[in-house]
């Protein structure tokens, strides 16, 4: 056993030496490589033109990128500065560490879309459908998303200062510790938000939905509250807010909650009358003590109770939305083999059999996994199915067009 001790105490070093590094450098060492190092196609127009196979870490800083299918396409690292990428699908793309600054996504398909620590400051995605995209720990100061679709989105952990987001729905993200300061969500739609410590500071929520939100420990110093629905919302304190918000549960802590009053301060005016040698009253009678106990008791239990059915109902609720939202996206997968099925028979053209199964057993695999989900966690299982069919039928897609198919 000795003979392993210094190995041991070498690998931890290297692990604390690594944990000490800057998180720029360290965000640097787990990037795919140096961001446009990868082929120069800077300035390029590419709406008609083909591209080249690997586009990981390639330099497209004010490409002309409009309309193009992306699909599910690596485009890790890669610098996309300036770049036009309206109604472009970046459906499944891979898209972590890429720097996306000032690009033009608007009316973009972004759904199911990763990025990762990617930089998108002052990107404008207006209107664009990021459903179930990953932004985690990703920059979006000042970015526009007026109107965006990102239900189901991951910020965990992402910056959106300054960002515009007045009516987006982003209902079920997932939002821990992302910072929405100084942002516009006015009429925003935020259903069942998980936004446990979630800095909102002087944000613009006027007439933005919480409903059944998750608010943990969410920082609302200084944000326009005013009208501003809160129905079922958990943890709700609006401490240090501003307006007059609506719905809220009876356990919220409304804007104008003054605090508790110094204990020095609390001694009554009859106290303060009161002679030091005369005689105070007896204190209450145990009979009284009883009475007042037993009824705390029962308050506490009664609240409990409450707690736990609105958990329930919450969980019921949000159960039903994930599912709708999982069988539409099974039933569109499906929607999009039979049209490539068709596709292939009115052509007399045959696809390529293995990625061809892939998709087929991707889809039953989805389907199933609906069948037995019993939580939004299970239903992963389908989402994941369905993008790896997703990823198989482009496959088919790219080989028949390359090849023309077989007669």
């Amino acid at each position: 056993m000795r003979r392993f001790a210094p190995l041991f105490v070498a690998a931890l070093f290297l692990s604390l030496a690594f944990l000490s590094l800057p998180a720029t450098a360290a965000h640097a060492a787990a990037a795919p490589c140096k961001p446009g190092s990868g082929v120069d196609l800077h300035g390029r127009n590419l709406t008609s033109a083909a591209l080249p196979p690997v586009l990981r870490c390639a330099d497209l800083t004010g490409a002309k990128l409009d309309g193009v299918d992306l699909t599910g396409k690596d485009l890790a690292g890669a610098v996309l500065r300036k770049a036009s990428l309206k109604e472009a699908d970046l459906g499944q793309a891979h898209l972590d560490y890429a720097d996306l600054r000032g690009a033009d996504l608007t009316d973009a398909d972004l759904g199911q879309m990763q990025a990762k620590r990617a930089n998108l400051r002052g990107a404008v995605l207006t209107d664009a459908d990021a459903v179930q995209a990953e932004f985690p720990h990703s920059d979006l100061t000042g970015a526009v998303l007026t109107r965006a679709v990102l239900t189901q989105a991951d910020l965990t952990d992402a910056s959106l200062v300054d960002a515009d987001l007045k009516d987006a729905t982003l209902g079920q993200i997932k939002g821990r510790k992302a910072d929405f300061t100084r942002a516009k969500l006015g009429e925003a739609k935020l259903g069942q938000a998980h936004l446990e410590h979630a800095a909102l500071k002087d944000a613009d929520l006027s007439e933005a939905e919480f409903t059944q939100a998750e608010l943990d420990g969410a920082d609302f110093h200084g944000a326009n509250v005013d009208k501003a629905s809160f129905t079922q919302a958990d943890d709700v304190d609006l401490t240090g807010a501003r307006g007059t918000p609506v719905n809220l549960p009876d356990d919220a802590v409304t804007p104008g909650a003054a605090g508790d009053e110094p204990a020095a301060d609390r001694t009554t005016s009859w106290e303060q009358d009161v002679p030091a040698n005369a005689v105070r009253p007896k204190g209450p009678s145990p009979a009284l003590i009883l009475v007042v106990v037993s009824g705390l008791g029962l308050s506490l239990t009664l609240i409990l109770w409450g707690v736990a059915h609105r958990r329930k109902e919450r969980f019921v609720a949000e159960m039903a939305v994930a599912r709708h939202a999982a069988e539409e996206d099974v039933t569109r997968f499906g929607e999009e083999i039979d049209a490539l099925d068709f596709e292939m028979k009115i052509n007399q053209v045959s696809g390529p059999t293995h990625e061809w199964r892939a998709a087929l057993d991707a889809y039953e695999a989805a389907k199933q996994a609906l069948n037995v989900a019993q939580t939004p966690y299970d239903l992963q299982a389908a989402a994941t199915a369905v993008a790896r069919g997703r990823q198989a039928l482009h496959e088919v897609r790219s080989r028949l067009s390359a090849t023309g198919g077989h007669r």
